[in-house]
């Protein structure tokens, strides 16, 4: 059985081995950011703050992964990171469908989402094939 490296130094792997990371960090960032101008300029706290609790969700997940105990573990934190990049999707499209962002706004954090999402899809699928051939 191999074994299974804990706790990822971060700081010492470069941007492009982590890129995961660094995306979702900033689109946590975009959120935030999203949540002040909706609670501030829209009044509205309800569907931006599940926004907020599930789009920074994402990050910690997969924060939470690099101290796995275990690669199943791991793959379950990617998972969890993968479920909430799911609902956050959701309430962009109802905050842009209720008029709550704009197209533009709406399109860049979808977007970054789903790239997100893609990734994350891609390195779950490819550590099930290798656990699947071992």
């Amino acid at each position: 059985m191999n074994s299974f490296k804990i706790c990822i130094d971060v700081k010492s792997m470069g941007t492009s081995d982590n890129v995961v990371q660094m995306k979702s960090e900033n689109f946590a960032i975009a959120v935030v950011n999203a949540y002040k101008d909706l609670t501030l300029t829209k009044n509205e706290f309800i569907l931006s703050k599940q926004l907020l609790r599930s789009g920074t969700s994402i990050g910690a997940n997969i924060a939470e992964s690099e101290c796995a105990s275990s690669e199943n573990d791991f793959v379950n934190k990617l998972y969890i990171a993968l479920k909430e990049c799911n609902e956050s999707l959701y309430w962009l499209r109802l905050l842009y469908k209720t008029d709550y962002i704009n197209e533009e706004r709406y399109s860049l954090l979808a977007n970054d989402c789903s790239e997100i999402k893609r990734i994350l899809t891609s390195s779950i699928k490819t550590i099930r094939d290798r656990q699947a051939t071992q």
